[in-house]
């Protein structure tokens, strides 16, 4: 079951009887989908979500209330916490996570579950397909936030990532720059070891630029589709095969040169 609500009260009264009477839905029903991020109201001006279902609301207050049964079914694999650097956090995303959640929820997402692991503060920094695994920040005060988001904006990011894809690939460091979205886009692509009884390839990939889904499309471009990749090539049961496995930078906030690797429990 899939539903939207959005309802202005005309009396004071606690969010989830207000929610419960205006959609009929049982009230643990209810609370669970607040706690999972699927409700939202208006502070300072800007919609954020309302978790508290025990939040008495006044006379006039809107709330919004986006309700599906299957997204708030679904159960998260956790993230791994591998660095925690004070202002920023490097996380593990494990396939199928979101980086950030939707109208509908976010217990799906690495940004929740990292704000509940670390009781703080969780920005966005840059983004990683739900498809695909692997390294990504995520800042917890917005200086921070800002500091960490010029960097890949920039292009002060080198942004390494593996990918086995379809066929028998032999490339060292060859540039695929095909514009994506009318924008200039620059893949770099190194063999790793190629598997000829399974017909498929292990990659390296550098990208310069950070275009939506660009290693996926420009790999297809080719005629080499990642393995799993059910948008660009064919759907496959271990899903798509592609991780980002390092991030080098210069700090903005320390000054100092970072390179951070994934465990290689993570990239085999």
């Amino acid at each position: 079951m899939r539903r939207t609500l959005d309802l202005t009260v005309s009396e004071s009264q606690l969010a989830v009887d207000a929610l419960a009477e205006a959609s009929g839905l049982p009230k643990q029903r209810i609370k669970d989908a607040m706690a999972k991020g699927a409700c939202w109201w208006a502070q300072k001006g800007k919609q954020v979500r309302l978790r508290k279902a025990k939040r008495e609301l006044k006379p006039g207050t809107r709330i919004q209330l986006f309700y599906d049964d299957q997204v708030l079914g679904l159960k998260p694999e956790q993230p791994d916490l591998l660095e925690d650097l004070g202002r920023y956090s490097l996380w593990y995303k494990p396939h199928g996570l979101l980086a950030q959640g939707s109208q509908w929820g976010d217990h799906c997402s690495l940004l929740r579950l990292a704000e509940v692991a670390l009781s703080r503060p969780c920005y966005l920094v840059h983004r990683l397909d739900a498809d695909a695994a692997g390294l990504m920040l995520v800042a917890h005060d917005s200086k921070a936030a800002g500091a960490l988001s010029q960097l890949f904006s920039g292009r002060t990011v080198t942004k390494t990532y593996r990918a086995t894809v379809t066929g028998q690939l032999n490339a060292d460091d060859l540039i695929i720059d095909a514009p994506l979205d009318g924008k200039e886009s620059v893949s770099r692509v190194t063999t790793l070891a190629i598997h000829p009884d399974e017909n498929t390839t292990d990659v390296q990939v550098l990208i310069e630029t950070g275009r939506k889904h660009q290693i996926r499309r420009h790999l297809a471009g080719i005629g080499h589709a990642i393995v799993g990749d059910r948008l660009y090539g064919s759907a496959h049961p271990s899903g798509l095969c592609l991780k980002a496995v390092q991030l080098q930078f210069v700090c903005p906030l320390t000054g100092k040169a970072r390179n951070f690797s994934a465990p290689s429990r993570k990239t085999d």
